[in-house]
Protein backbone atom coordinates (compact mmCIF):
# COMPACT_ATOMS: atom_id res chain seq x y z
CA UNK A 1 0.00 0.00 0.00
CA UNK A 2 2.98 2.50 0.94
CA UNK A 3 5.13 1.75 -2.46
CA UNK A 4 1.38 2.31 -4.31
CA UNK A 5 0.58 5.61 -2.45
CA UNK A 6 4.35 6.31 -3.42
CA UNK A 7 4.10 5.99 -6.79
CA UNK A 8 1.58 7.68 -6.99
CA UNK A 9 2.62 10.67 -5.89
CA UNK A 10 6.15 10.30 -7.67
CA UNK A 11 4.06 10.29 -11.10
CA UNK A 12 1.54 13.31 -9.74
CA UNK A 13 4.63 15.81 -8.83
CA UNK A 14 6.62 14.35 -12.37
CA UNK A 15 3.39 15.66 -13.96
CA UNK A 16 3.16 19.09 -12.80
CA UNK A 17 4.94 20.66 -15.29
CA UNK A 18 2.21 19.37 -17.80
CA UNK A 19 -1.20 20.39 -16.24
CA UNK A 20 -0.14 23.25 -14.42
CA UNK A 21 1.36 27.17 -15.03
CA UNK A 22 4.35 28.37 -13.49
CA UNK A 23 2.78 29.72 -10.50
CA UNK A 24 2.08 26.29 -8.93
CA UNK A 25 5.17 24.33 -10.59
CA UNK A 26 6.97 27.18 -8.25
CA UNK A 27 4.88 26.65 -5.68
CA UNK A 28 5.48 22.97 -5.25
CA UNK A 29 9.12 23.19 -6.31
CA UNK A 30 9.49 25.33 -3.05
CA UNK A 31 6.99 22.50 -1.21
CA UNK A 32 9.81 20.11 -2.03
CA UNK A 33 12.74 21.67 -1.10
CA UNK A 34 10.82 22.52 2.10
CA UNK A 35 9.81 18.64 2.28
CA UNK A 36 13.81 17.98 1.82
CA UNK A 37 15.41 20.31 3.98
CA UNK A 38 13.02 19.10 6.76
CA UNK A 39 14.13 15.59 6.31
CA UNK A 40 17.06 16.26 6.90
CA UNK A 41 16.57 18.18 10.10
CA UNK A 42 14.49 15.19 11.08
CA UNK A 43 17.28 12.63 10.53
CA UNK A 44 18.98 14.47 13.64
CA UNK A 45 15.55 15.54 15.38
CA UNK A 46 12.69 12.84 15.18
CA UNK A 47 15.50 9.80 14.69
CA UNK A 48 18.24 11.13 16.83
CA UNK A 49 16.87 13.20 19.89
CA UNK A 50 18.56 15.79 18.57
CA UNK A 51 17.16 19.85 18.37
CA UNK A 52 18.95 21.43 15.56
CA UNK A 53 19.09 24.95 14.93
CA UNK A 54 21.60 24.99 12.49
CA UNK A 55 20.22 23.57 9.35
CA UNK A 56 20.02 27.25 7.83
CA UNK A 57 23.84 27.36 7.67
CA UNK A 58 23.78 24.30 5.86
CA UNK A 59 21.37 25.14 3.38
CA UNK A 60 22.89 28.68 2.86
CA UNK A 61 26.15 27.32 2.12
CA UNK A 62 24.95 25.07 -0.19
CA UNK A 63 22.97 27.76 -2.19
CA UNK A 64 26.27 30.29 -2.36
CA UNK A 65 28.22 27.65 -2.93
CA UNK A 66 26.59 26.74 -6.37
CA UNK A 67 25.59 30.20 -6.94
CA UNK A 68 29.61 31.23 -6.96
CA UNK A 69 30.09 28.05 -9.06
CA UNK A 70 27.58 29.01 -12.10
CA UNK A 71 28.33 32.58 -12.10
CA UNK A 72 31.82 31.23 -12.48
CA UNK A 73 31.20 29.54 -15.40
CA UNK A 74 30.50 25.48 -13.69
CA UNK A 75 27.65 24.04 -15.92
CA UNK A 76 24.41 23.14 -13.37
CA UNK A 77 24.35 19.46 -12.52
CA UNK A 78 28.20 19.79 -11.29
CA UNK A 79 27.24 23.07 -9.27
CA UNK A 80 24.92 21.54 -7.14
CA UNK A 81 27.00 18.92 -6.60
CA UNK A 82 29.71 20.94 -5.30
CA UNK A 83 26.90 23.30 -3.77
CA UNK A 84 26.09 19.99 -1.26
CA UNK A 85 29.39 18.93 -1.05
CA UNK A 86 30.65 22.24 0.26
CA UNK A 87 27.72 22.22 2.55
CA UNK A 88 28.97 18.67 3.70
CA UNK A 89 32.37 19.56 4.42
CA UNK A 90 30.81 22.55 6.45
CA UNK A 91 28.70 20.38 8.20
CA UNK A 92 31.78 18.54 9.21
CA UNK A 93 33.61 21.18 10.54
CA UNK A 94 30.34 22.40 12.52
CA UNK A 95 29.77 18.60 13.74
CA UNK A 96 33.04 17.90 15.58
CA UNK A 97 31.94 20.31 18.00
CA UNK A 98 28.78 19.99 18.00
CA UNK A 99 28.50 16.56 18.41
CA UNK A 100 30.52 16.34 21.94
CA UNK A 101 27.61 18.03 23.36
CA UNK A 102 23.54 17.22 23.73
CA UNK A 103 20.22 17.96 24.40
CA UNK A 104 20.16 21.92 24.60
CA UNK A 105 24.18 22.70 24.85
CA UNK A 106 23.74 20.75 21.13
CA UNK A 107 21.05 22.90 20.40
CA UNK A 108 22.90 26.36 21.60
CA UNK A 109 25.90 25.26 19.75
CA UNK A 110 24.62 24.78 16.13
CA UNK A 111 21.98 27.83 16.96
CA UNK A 112 25.61 29.87 17.36
CA UNK A 113 27.37 28.45 14.95
CA UNK A 114 24.59 28.82 12.32
CA UNK A 115 24.23 32.95 13.36
CA UNK A 116 28.29 32.76 12.74
CA UNK A 117 27.49 31.32 9.60
CA UNK A 118 25.00 34.12 8.82
CA UNK A 119 27.73 36.72 10.02
CA UNK A 120 30.22 35.72 7.55
CA UNK A 121 27.64 35.65 4.85
CA UNK A 122 27.11 39.27 5.50
CA UNK A 123 30.19 41.07 6.21
CA UNK A 124 31.95 38.68 3.72
CA UNK A 125 30.99 41.55 0.83
CA UNK A 126 33.95 40.57 -2.36
CA UNK A 127 32.79 36.65 -2.18
CA UNK A 128 28.71 36.74 -0.95
CA UNK A 129 27.56 40.20 -1.67
CA UNK A 130 26.39 41.09 1.80
CA UNK A 131 23.43 42.35 1.98
CA UNK A 132 23.00 42.37 -1.47
CA UNK A 133 23.12 38.87 -1.71
CA UNK A 134 24.31 37.51 -5.27
CA UNK A 135 21.94 38.31 -8.01
CA UNK A 136 21.99 37.17 -12.03
CA UNK A 137 22.50 33.49 -11.26
CA UNK A 138 22.55 31.62 -14.27
CA UNK A 139 21.24 28.18 -14.85
CA UNK A 140 22.32 27.79 -18.50
CA UNK A 141 20.80 27.49 -21.40
CA UNK A 142 19.03 24.10 -21.24
CA UNK A 143 17.20 24.84 -17.62
CA UNK A 144 16.50 28.48 -18.82
CA UNK A 145 12.48 26.93 -19.77
CA UNK A 146 10.65 26.93 -15.90
CA UNK A 147 9.71 23.15 -16.87
CA UNK A 148 13.15 21.21 -17.53
CA UNK A 149 14.70 23.34 -14.11
CA UNK A 150 11.38 21.92 -12.42
CA UNK A 151 11.92 18.06 -13.60
CA UNK A 152 15.48 18.45 -12.83
CA UNK A 153 14.96 19.34 -9.14
CA UNK A 154 11.93 16.91 -8.38
CA UNK A 155 13.97 14.52 -9.85
CA UNK A 156 16.75 15.34 -7.03
CA UNK A 157 14.59 15.88 -4.52
CA UNK A 158 12.47 12.13 -4.97
CA UNK A 159 15.67 10.51 -5.24
CA UNK A 160 17.07 12.41 -2.03
CA UNK A 161 13.63 11.00 -0.44
CA UNK A 162 14.22 7.59 -1.24
CA UNK A 163 17.44 7.73 -0.21
CA UNK A 164 16.62 9.27 2.98
CA UNK A 165 13.92 6.41 3.60
CA UNK A 166 16.56 3.27 3.05
CA UNK A 167 19.06 5.25 5.40
CA UNK A 168 16.27 5.77 8.27
CA UNK A 169 15.46 1.54 7.73
CA UNK A 170 19.54 0.43 7.61
CA UNK A 171 21.56 -0.18 10.68
CA UNK A 172 22.48 3.43 10.79
CA UNK A 173 18.79 4.64 11.33
CA UNK A 174 18.21 1.70 13.84
CA UNK A 175 21.89 2.68 15.95
CA UNK A 176 20.32 6.42 15.86
CA UNK A 177 16.96 5.25 17.21
CA UNK A 178 19.10 3.70 19.79
CA UNK A 179 20.86 6.73 20.46
CA UNK A 180 17.44 8.84 20.62
CA UNK A 181 16.28 6.51 23.63
CA UNK A 182 18.95 5.90 25.32
CA UNK A 183 22.30 7.02 24.41
CA UNK A 184 23.84 5.26 27.08
CA UNK A 185 22.40 2.15 27.11
CA UNK A 186 23.11 1.99 22.89
CA UNK A 187 27.12 3.10 23.83
CA UNK A 188 26.54 -0.17 26.26
CA UNK A 189 25.41 -2.25 23.15
CA UNK A 190 28.00 -1.61 21.04
CA UNK A 191 27.09 1.82 19.37
CA UNK A 192 29.78 4.31 19.03
CA UNK A 193 27.29 7.20 19.85
CA UNK A 194 29.75 10.04 18.84
CA UNK A 195 30.79 8.63 15.38
CA UNK A 196 27.43 8.10 14.69
CA UNK A 197 25.86 10.88 15.88
CA UNK A 198 28.61 12.40 13.49
CA UNK A 199 27.73 10.70 10.35
CA UNK A 200 23.99 11.46 10.97
CA UNK A 201 25.16 15.47 11.15
CA UNK A 202 27.30 15.74 8.33
CA UNK A 203 24.81 13.51 6.20
CA UNK A 204 21.99 15.76 7.14
CA UNK A 205 23.89 18.94 6.20
CA UNK A 206 24.81 17.36 2.51
CA UNK A 207 21.08 17.05 1.67
CA UNK A 208 20.31 20.86 4.00
CA UNK A 209 22.67 21.76 1.24
CA UNK A 210 21.47 20.35 -1.87
CA UNK A 211 17.88 21.70 -0.91
CA UNK A 212 19.70 25.20 -1.10
CA UNK A 213 21.80 25.00 -3.71
CA UNK A 214 18.34 23.55 -5.97
CA UNK A 215 16.64 27.02 -4.64
CA UNK A 216 19.39 29.70 -5.52
CA UNK A 217 19.05 28.56 -9.94
CA UNK A 218 15.59 28.42 -9.01
CA UNK A 219 15.31 32.00 -7.39
CA UNK A 220 18.17 33.17 -9.56
CA UNK A 221 19.16 34.80 -6.61
CA UNK A 222 20.55 34.25 -2.88
CA UNK A 223 20.64 36.55 0.03
CA UNK A 224 21.65 35.93 3.75
CA UNK A 225 18.58 35.22 4.93
CA UNK A 226 18.89 32.34 4.31
CA UNK A 227 21.37 31.63 6.53
CA UNK A 228 19.43 33.74 9.33
CA UNK A 229 18.18 31.46 12.42
CA UNK A 230 14.50 32.31 11.19
CA UNK A 231 15.14 29.70 8.11
CA UNK A 232 16.78 27.15 10.52
CA UNK A 233 13.06 27.81 12.30
CA UNK A 234 11.43 26.44 9.45
CA UNK A 235 12.07 22.61 8.86
CA UNK A 236 11.50 22.90 12.90
CA UNK A 237 7.91 23.77 11.86
CA UNK A 238 7.12 21.88 9.14
CA UNK A 239 8.05 17.94 11.36
CA UNK A 240 6.39 19.37 14.04
CA UNK A 241 3.31 20.01 12.31
CA UNK A 242 3.26 16.49 10.48
CA UNK A 243 5.18 14.61 13.02
CA UNK A 244 8.66 14.06 13.80
CA UNK A 245 8.08 9.83 14.73
CA UNK A 246 7.23 9.44 10.89
CA UNK A 247 9.12 9.41 7.41
CA UNK A 248 6.50 11.16 5.81
CA UNK A 249 5.62 13.65 8.45
CA UNK A 250 7.99 16.27 7.60
CA UNK A 251 6.75 16.10 3.99
CA UNK A 252 3.52 16.28 5.05
CA UNK A 253 4.34 19.44 7.09
CA UNK A 254 6.29 20.74 4.36
CA UNK A 255 3.01 20.96 2.17
CA UNK A 256 0.86 22.62 5.01
CA UNK A 257 3.37 24.86 5.82
CA UNK A 258 3.63 26.33 2.86
CA UNK A 259 0.12 26.04 1.48
CA UNK A 260 -1.46 28.08 4.68
CA UNK A 261 0.97 30.08 4.17
CA UNK A 262 -0.22 31.09 0.61
CA UNK A 263 -3.60 30.82 1.58
CA UNK A 264 -3.50 33.74 4.61
CA UNK A 265 -1.30 35.55 2.53
CA UNK A 266 -4.56 36.29 0.25
CA UNK A 267 -6.71 36.98 2.39
CA UNK A 268 -5.33 39.53 5.65
CA UNK A 269 -2.38 41.67 5.30
CA UNK A 270 -1.51 40.25 9.03
CA UNK A 271 -0.50 36.99 7.39
CA UNK A 272 2.31 37.11 9.74
CA UNK A 273 -0.37 37.43 13.27
CA UNK A 274 -2.55 35.34 11.64
CA UNK A 275 -0.17 32.57 10.57
CA UNK A 276 2.02 31.90 14.16
CA UNK A 277 -1.30 31.72 15.42
CA UNK A 278 -2.70 28.93 13.61
CA UNK A 279 1.04 26.85 13.63
CA UNK A 280 0.79 27.43 17.50
CA UNK A 281 -2.74 26.14 17.59
CA UNK A 282 -1.93 22.62 15.50
CA UNK A 283 1.45 22.13 17.36
CA UNK A 284 -0.24 22.27 20.72
CA UNK A 285 -3.41 20.42 19.71
CA UNK A 286 -1.39 17.72 17.33
CA UNK A 287 1.05 17.18 19.57
CA UNK A 288 2.70 14.07 17.66
CA UNK A 289 1.88 16.16 14.47
CA UNK A 290 -1.01 15.76 12.01
CA UNK A 291 0.71 11.96 10.71
CA UNK A 292 0.75 11.02 14.39
CA UNK A 293 -2.41 11.99 14.93
CA UNK A 294 -4.09 10.15 12.33
CA UNK A 295 -1.69 7.00 13.44
CA UNK A 296 -3.34 7.15 16.78
CA UNK A 297 -6.97 7.74 15.52
CA UNK A 298 -6.86 4.80 13.19
CA UNK A 299 -4.83 2.67 16.01
CA UNK A 300 -7.67 3.33 18.16
CA UNK A 301 -10.31 2.73 15.82
CA UNK A 302 -8.68 -0.47 14.40
CA UNK A 303 -8.35 -2.08 18.19
CA UNK A 304 -12.29 -0.97 18.71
Amino acid sequence: MKLVASALLTVAVLLVPAVSGPFLQYLVLNMLLLALLALSFNLLFGMTGLLSFGQGAFYAGGAYAAALSLRAGFSLIPSILLGSVFAAALAALIGAFCVRHTRIYFSMLTLAFGMLVYAVVWKWTDVTGGDDGLIGIPRGAFFEKPERYYLLSAVLVLVSIAVLHRLSASPLGLSLRAIRENAERAEFSGVAVRRTIFIAFVTAGFFAGLSGALLAPLEQTISPSAAHWTKSAEPVMATLIGGPFLFAGPLVGAVVYLGLKEIIVRFTEYWLLVFGLVLLGMVLSFRGGLLGAAADLWGRRTRA
